[in-house]
């Protein structure tokens, strides 16, 4: 079984059926027995619209666990789904993690799954998952550059022979762009909104690059008026969403540049000839491979699945084990 543990999305792949699972990683629990109420999609439509005694939370920020119980929860839920709810079941995990995490933050990973009935767990960095799953040739002596945006964190790799030369992990992704716009529309507009609804904007008319229907583009956005205390409608541009979002994404920009800089110059020289990968859900923002190409004059291709890259990576791994034994990160055999 190969998982993609992300900070927005978490994705299940079971060897022999491909994936079988794509929920948020959003879990609602009833605080007086701690029981979970609700996991997934379920349980974010709750999000900052639960009474007193629910509280829905995300138990991953950042690519990690923030949360070791919640997230625990939430992985012996999502394992009895996958098995139609048998609980004797005890799979062979794959888990897909950000290359930039420390070691403890591994091991409470390990420990989440191996609570949650893995016999046993092998982790692996979501560059190189996300290589595997976007196609590109990762055992060959060729130098691959990946991006990675996830939710929580923004991994730039730059591979070869089924290793990491030199990775970047940037804690800036899809979150840091929707609080971006949430607090754009609280300074600009006097207005207060949800998770949901800057998620909503960043998806609807959210852009990384100008275009021509730029002035076109608006949407109707309904938040809290500051100054009245009342619900309010607000007429948004597309224009001025780009312009809230630009500090994450030059974030991103000089991640890229870096690791470019940082490049053996023979690999370099294969990723000029190949170009970019771009992969994970913060791939699917309108105009971002044409801004990374613009900034650093390098093709940038966007993965055919972007948000399924990491865990269809995983799952190739575990299917060709004996050949790529040699891209995990950390195991545990129980």
């Amino acid at each position: 079984m190969g998982i993609d543990l992300g900070t927005a999305n978490t994705l299940v792949y079971v060897s022999g059926k491909g994936v079988v699972l794509q929920e948020p990683s959003v879990v609602a629990i009833e605080q007086v027995h701690k029981k979970p109420l609700a996991v997934g999609e379920e349980a974010k439509r709750m999000l900052g619209r639960t009474p007193g005694n629910v509280i829905a939370l995300r138990p991953l920020r950042d690519g990690v666990i923030a949360d070791f119980d919640t997230a625990e929860l939430m992985l012996k839920h999502f394992i009895r789904q996958v098995h139609d709810g048998r609980t004797l079941v005890s799979p062979r995990i794959v888990i897909g993690i950000p290359s930039g995490v420390t070691g403890v933050e591994r091991r409470a990973v390990m420990d989440a799954a191996q609570q949650a009935g893995a016999r046993t767990v092998y982790l692996i960095d979501e560059p190189v998952a996300a290589a595997i799953g976007a196609g590109l040739p990762v055992a060959e002596p060729t130098g691959n550059m990946v991006i990675d945006i996830g939710g929580g964190t923004t991994e730039v790799a730059v591979l070869s022979l089924q290793g990491t030369v030199l990775s970047e992990s940037v804690r800036v992704a899809g979150d840091e762009m929707s609080e971006a716009i949430s607090q754009y529309m609280k300074k600009v507009h006097n207005l207060v909104i949800g998770e949901r609804t800057s998620e909503e904007i960043k998806i609807k008319i959210g852009s990384a690059y100008p275009s021509a229907d730029d002035g076109e583009t608006m949407m109707d956005v309904r938040g809290l008026h500051l100054l009245s205390g009342l619900p309010r409608t607000v007429t948004v541009k597309a224009g001025e969403i780009r312009e809230s979002m630009a500090e994450p994404l030059s974030v991103i920009v000089e991640a890229v540049k870096r690791t470019l800089e940082r490049t053996p110059p023979e690999l370099a020289a294969d990723i000029i000839d190949r170009g970019i990968m771009l992969a994970g859900g913060g791939a699917l923002l309108h105009g971002l491979d044409t801004l990374l190409s613009h900034e650093t004059g390098i093709v940038v291709h966007v993965a055919a699945d972007p948000l399924s890259c990491v865990v269809l990576g995983t799952g190739r791994v575990i299917e060709n084990f004996s050949q790529m034994g040699r891209v995990f990160s950390g195991s545990s055999n129980m």
